[in-house]
Protein backbone atom coordinates (compact mmCIF):
# COMPACT_ATOMS: atom_id res chain seq x y z
CA UNK A 1 0.00 0.00 0.00
CA UNK A 2 1.26 3.40 -0.96
CA UNK A 3 2.25 5.59 2.20
CA UNK A 4 -0.81 8.28 2.38
CA UNK A 5 1.51 11.07 3.14
CA UNK A 6 3.77 10.69 0.47
CA UNK A 7 0.90 10.04 -1.96
CA UNK A 8 -0.72 13.49 -0.41
CA UNK A 9 2.88 15.10 -0.94
CA UNK A 10 3.21 14.07 -4.65
CA UNK A 11 -0.68 14.83 -5.36
CA UNK A 12 0.34 18.57 -3.75
CA UNK A 13 3.40 18.84 -6.04
CA UNK A 14 1.36 17.61 -9.37
CA UNK A 15 -0.66 20.72 -8.25
CA UNK A 16 1.61 22.90 -8.06
CA UNK A 17 3.32 21.85 -11.26
CA UNK A 18 -0.33 21.72 -13.15
CA UNK A 19 -0.92 25.53 -11.88
CA UNK A 20 2.47 26.39 -12.61
CA UNK A 21 1.87 25.29 -16.20
CA UNK A 22 -1.37 26.84 -16.13
CA UNK A 23 -0.02 30.17 -15.39
CA UNK A 24 2.97 30.09 -17.75
CA UNK A 25 0.59 28.69 -20.94
CA UNK A 26 -2.04 31.75 -20.19
CA UNK A 27 1.17 33.90 -19.80
CA UNK A 28 2.56 32.54 -23.04
CA UNK A 29 -0.80 32.68 -24.92
CA UNK A 30 -1.54 36.21 -23.81
CA UNK A 31 1.84 37.30 -25.28
CA UNK A 32 1.31 35.77 -28.11
CA UNK A 33 -2.26 37.20 -28.75
CA UNK A 34 -0.56 40.35 -27.93
CA UNK A 35 2.07 39.51 -30.94
CA UNK A 36 -0.20 38.57 -33.14
CA UNK A 37 -2.26 41.90 -32.34
CA UNK A 38 0.76 43.44 -32.85
CA UNK A 39 1.72 41.94 -36.20
CA UNK A 40 -1.19 42.35 -37.65
CA UNK A 41 -1.00 45.95 -37.07
CA UNK A 42 1.49 46.29 -38.45
CA UNK A 43 0.50 44.34 -41.33
CA UNK A 44 -2.31 46.18 -42.12
CA UNK A 45 -0.01 49.43 -41.65
CA UNK A 46 2.16 47.41 -44.67
CA UNK A 47 -0.39 47.40 -46.44
CA UNK A 48 -1.89 50.60 -46.13
CA UNK A 49 1.72 52.08 -46.84
CA UNK A 50 1.84 50.00 -50.42
CA UNK A 51 -1.83 50.93 -51.21
CA UNK A 52 -0.45 54.61 -51.21
CA UNK A 53 2.59 53.58 -52.69
CA UNK A 54 0.61 52.10 -55.58
CA UNK A 55 -1.27 55.54 -55.53
CA UNK A 56 1.33 57.86 -55.45
CA UNK A 57 3.29 55.81 -58.47
CA UNK A 58 -0.39 55.60 -60.23
CA UNK A 59 -0.41 59.40 -59.79
CA UNK A 60 2.95 59.87 -61.21
CA UNK A 61 2.28 57.83 -64.03
CA UNK A 62 -0.53 59.80 -64.77
CA UNK A 63 1.90 63.19 -64.58
CA UNK A 64 4.46 61.41 -66.83
CA UNK A 65 1.52 60.70 -69.51
CA UNK A 66 0.09 63.68 -69.64
CA UNK A 67 3.38 65.62 -69.78
CA UNK A 68 4.46 63.37 -72.80
CA UNK A 69 1.43 63.92 -74.81
CA UNK A 70 1.87 67.89 -74.12
CA UNK A 71 5.27 67.12 -75.01
CA UNK A 72 4.32 65.40 -78.30
CA UNK A 73 1.78 68.07 -79.35
CA UNK A 74 4.03 71.30 -78.76
CA UNK A 75 7.05 68.91 -80.69
CA UNK A 76 4.00 68.42 -83.59
CA UNK A 77 2.95 72.42 -83.49
CA UNK A 78 6.93 73.07 -84.14
CA UNK A 79 7.39 70.65 -86.69
CA UNK A 80 4.49 71.81 -88.25
CA UNK A 81 5.74 75.06 -88.30
CA UNK A 82 8.82 74.11 -89.49
CA UNK A 83 7.42 71.84 -92.12
CA UNK A 84 9.62 68.51 -90.36
CA UNK A 85 6.77 66.11 -89.54
CA UNK A 86 8.11 63.39 -92.31
CA UNK A 87 11.38 63.74 -90.98
CA UNK A 88 11.04 64.01 -87.22
CA UNK A 89 7.43 62.43 -86.60
CA UNK A 90 6.33 60.29 -89.21
CA UNK A 91 9.42 58.44 -90.82
CA UNK A 92 10.74 57.32 -86.95
CA UNK A 93 7.44 55.75 -86.32
CA UNK A 94 6.79 53.86 -89.49
CA UNK A 95 8.99 50.54 -89.31
CA UNK A 96 8.31 50.04 -85.67
CA UNK A 97 4.05 50.27 -86.88
CA UNK A 98 4.83 47.87 -89.84
CA UNK A 99 6.38 45.75 -87.41
CA UNK A 100 3.71 45.75 -85.22
CA UNK A 101 0.67 45.15 -87.57
CA UNK A 102 2.06 43.80 -90.57
CA UNK A 103 4.67 41.17 -89.01
CA UNK A 104 7.88 41.78 -91.75
CA UNK A 105 11.17 43.28 -91.27
CA UNK A 106 11.52 46.57 -93.79
CA UNK A 107 14.58 45.74 -95.69
CA UNK A 108 14.29 49.32 -97.87
CA UNK A 109 13.52 52.64 -96.80
CA UNK A 110 13.66 55.71 -98.25
CA UNK A 111 12.42 59.47 -97.06
CA UNK A 112 11.31 61.67 -99.59
CA UNK A 113 11.67 59.80 -102.62
CA UNK A 114 11.54 61.85 -106.22
CA UNK A 115 10.34 59.61 -109.18
CA UNK A 116 10.41 60.74 -113.40
CA UNK A 117 9.44 58.57 -115.90
CA UNK A 118 9.63 60.73 -119.46
CA UNK A 119 7.48 58.31 -121.70
CA UNK A 120 4.75 57.88 -119.39
CA UNK A 121 4.75 62.05 -118.58
CA UNK A 122 4.53 61.13 -114.69
CA UNK A 123 6.58 62.54 -111.64
CA UNK A 124 5.72 62.34 -108.02
CA UNK A 125 7.54 62.30 -104.97
CA UNK A 126 6.20 60.56 -101.91
CA UNK A 127 7.14 60.84 -98.31
CA UNK A 128 8.04 57.89 -97.22
CA UNK A 129 8.37 54.36 -98.85
CA UNK A 130 9.21 51.25 -96.77
CA UNK A 131 9.82 47.62 -98.54
CA UNK A 132 9.29 44.55 -97.20
CA UNK A 133 9.32 41.41 -98.64
CA UNK A 134 6.01 40.60 -99.92
CA UNK A 135 4.57 44.49 -99.20
CA UNK A 136 5.47 47.73 -100.14
CA UNK A 137 4.27 50.87 -97.78
CA UNK A 138 3.79 54.16 -99.15
CA UNK A 139 3.53 56.90 -96.64
CA UNK A 140 1.60 59.94 -97.33
CA UNK A 141 1.65 63.14 -95.04
CA UNK A 142 -0.60 66.20 -94.51
CA UNK A 143 -0.52 68.66 -91.72
CA UNK A 144 -3.81 69.82 -92.30
CA UNK A 145 -5.63 66.55 -93.99
CA UNK A 146 -9.36 66.14 -95.65
CA UNK A 147 -10.82 64.51 -97.78
CA UNK A 148 -9.50 66.11 -100.70
CA UNK A 149 -6.45 65.14 -99.93
CA UNK A 150 -7.42 61.64 -98.75
CA UNK A 151 -8.55 61.10 -102.68
CA UNK A 152 -5.78 62.52 -104.22
CA UNK A 153 -3.69 60.11 -102.32
CA UNK A 154 -5.71 57.22 -103.52
CA UNK A 155 -4.73 58.49 -106.97
CA UNK A 156 -1.57 58.94 -106.73
CA UNK A 157 -1.47 55.31 -105.23
CA UNK A 158 -1.73 54.26 -108.70
CA UNK A 159 0.78 56.92 -110.01
CA UNK A 160 2.87 54.83 -107.46
CA UNK A 161 2.46 51.91 -108.87
CA UNK A 162 3.11 52.59 -112.65
CA UNK A 163 6.61 54.63 -111.78
CA UNK A 164 8.08 51.68 -109.46
CA UNK A 165 7.44 49.02 -111.38
CA UNK A 166 10.09 47.12 -109.39
CA UNK A 167 7.40 46.76 -106.74
CA UNK A 168 4.98 44.78 -109.29
CA UNK A 169 5.27 41.69 -107.36
CA UNK A 170 4.46 43.14 -103.76
CA UNK A 171 1.39 43.93 -102.65
CA UNK A 172 0.99 47.94 -102.19
CA UNK A 173 0.35 49.30 -98.50
CA UNK A 174 -1.20 53.29 -98.26
CA UNK A 175 -1.38 54.80 -95.55
CA UNK A 176 -2.12 58.30 -95.07
CA UNK A 177 0.10 60.30 -92.12
CA UNK A 178 -0.51 63.32 -89.65
CA UNK A 179 -0.64 64.29 -86.41
CA UNK A 180 -4.00 63.97 -85.90
CA UNK A 181 -7.81 62.73 -87.59
CA UNK A 182 -10.81 63.87 -87.61
CA UNK A 183 -12.84 60.40 -86.67
CA UNK A 184 -14.96 61.16 -89.82
CA UNK A 185 -11.84 61.28 -92.59
CA UNK A 186 -11.05 57.98 -90.53
CA UNK A 187 -14.16 55.88 -91.38
CA UNK A 188 -13.27 57.27 -94.87
CA UNK A 189 -10.43 56.48 -94.99
CA UNK A 190 -11.15 53.18 -93.28
CA UNK A 191 -13.95 52.21 -96.40
CA UNK A 192 -10.86 53.21 -99.21
CA UNK A 193 -8.97 51.04 -97.71
CA UNK A 194 -6.12 52.93 -96.67
CA UNK A 195 -4.04 52.81 -92.89
CA UNK A 196 -4.07 56.22 -91.20
CA UNK A 197 -1.50 56.79 -89.14
CA UNK A 198 -0.95 59.59 -86.23
CA UNK A 199 -0.71 60.54 -82.74
CA UNK A 200 -2.83 58.41 -80.63
CA UNK A 201 -4.12 60.70 -77.53
CA UNK A 202 -0.73 62.40 -77.95
CA UNK A 203 0.41 59.36 -76.43
CA UNK A 204 2.45 57.56 -79.33
CA UNK A 205 2.24 57.50 -83.48
CA UNK A 206 -0.09 54.56 -83.96
CA UNK A 207 -2.18 53.45 -86.97
CA UNK A 208 -5.94 54.22 -85.99
CA UNK A 209 -8.07 51.89 -88.20
CA UNK A 210 -6.07 48.91 -88.69
CA UNK A 211 -9.07 46.66 -87.63
CA UNK A 212 -11.56 48.61 -89.41
CA UNK A 213 -9.29 48.28 -92.60
CA UNK A 214 -9.20 45.21 -92.59
CA UNK A 215 -12.86 44.62 -92.09
CA UNK A 216 -14.10 46.54 -94.83
CA UNK A 217 -11.44 44.35 -97.30
CA UNK A 218 -13.33 41.34 -95.83
CA UNK A 219 -16.57 42.63 -96.69
CA UNK A 220 -15.47 43.52 -100.33
CA UNK A 221 -14.24 40.15 -101.28
CA UNK A 222 -17.36 39.00 -100.33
Amino acid sequence: MYDEPLLEERVDSLESILGRFIVQTDTSLNRLSREMQDFKKEMSDFKKEMSDFKKEMSDFKDEMRQDRRMMNRQWGDLANKMGTIVEDIVAPAVRPVITKYFDCEVTDFMISRKRKNKPLNLAGEFDVIAVSDDRVFAVETKSSPNAEYLYKFIDKIEIFKQLFPEYGGKQTVPIFASLRFDEELIQLASVKHIYVLAYREWDYMDILNFEEVNAEKVRSEK
